[in-house]
């Protein structure tokens, strides 16, 4: 059988990139040298070196002469640039998914969401709670983009969401679990009445209210464990 190429190697390491800030062991304002990035991700030094340029050009890291790559700082022009760009995509994404999600998976997908609310609300918040409910979270987001049929809009979308999970790093994960839980129930019972505009609405405003979230809890101290970004 023969080694995977180097292209594929480099798009193994990007997806082990995005997997290293989604779980939090890569943070924002972080030096990583690319023979540490390569033992995080287990791929060989050639495939990190390839991926580096994807990473700059999303503006992900920067390359800083003898102290090595500089994840990016999270700032109030980088929440706003990232949400913006987040309620554009998401605005388009919602409004085709609305005309094709079935009953079956909005059943499935309410049903998730109000099980972690319950588990939520009876005080679980632990770092694989908090994992589990920011997977479903970004699925949820993912899915209804990715049903725009635009792979262009979907690499964007993914690399911004890179951006929205590191600053939700920066803050308390915990306390922005059951809002987001809730905006998230009122826009999906928005697609379950097939109420377009009800549903658009609601929608930006989760996105104007997880960036409001972002921005008050980026002025405390870190959080241990997972954050939540949405």
């Amino acid at each position: 059988m023969n080694p995977p190429s180097l292209p594929s190697l480099r798009i193994q390491a990007y997806e082990g990139f995005r997997r290293c800030v989604f779980e939090g062991r890569i943070r924002p304002g972080q030096f990583i040298s690319q023979r540490e990035l390569m033992q995080m991700l287990g791929m060989p030094l050639g495939a990190v070196r390839e991926m580096i340029p994807r990473l700059e050009a999303a503006q992900l890291i920067r390359t800083v002469p003898k102290r090595g790559l500089h994840l990016a700082q999270v700032d109030l022009n980088l929440i706003r640039n990232a949400f913006q760009v987040r309620g554009m995509i998401e605005r388009e994404g919602i409004a085709h998914f609305i005309r094709s999600v079935t009953d079956a998976e909005l059943d499935e997908i309410e049903a998730a969401h109000r099980a972690l609310l319950q588990r939520a609300e009876a005080g679980e918040h632990g770092p694989a709670f908090l994992e589990e409910a920011t997977a479903v979270d970004f699925a949820l987001h993912d899915r209804m983009v990715d049903s725009i049929g635009n792979e262009i809009m979907s690499e964007i979308y993914r690399v911004n969401s890179m951006h929205v999970r590191m600053m939700a790093l920066e803050g308390s994960a915990a306390g922005r679990m059951v809002p987001a839980m809730h905006e998230h129930l009122a826009f999906i019972g928005a697609m379950r009445s097939r109420d377009s505009q009800a549903a658009i609405a609601a929608m930006l405003h989760h996105v104007h209210s997880s960036r409001k979230r972002v921005i008050d809890g980026s002025s405390g101290s870190p959080p241990v464990g997972h954050g939540l970004a949405a």
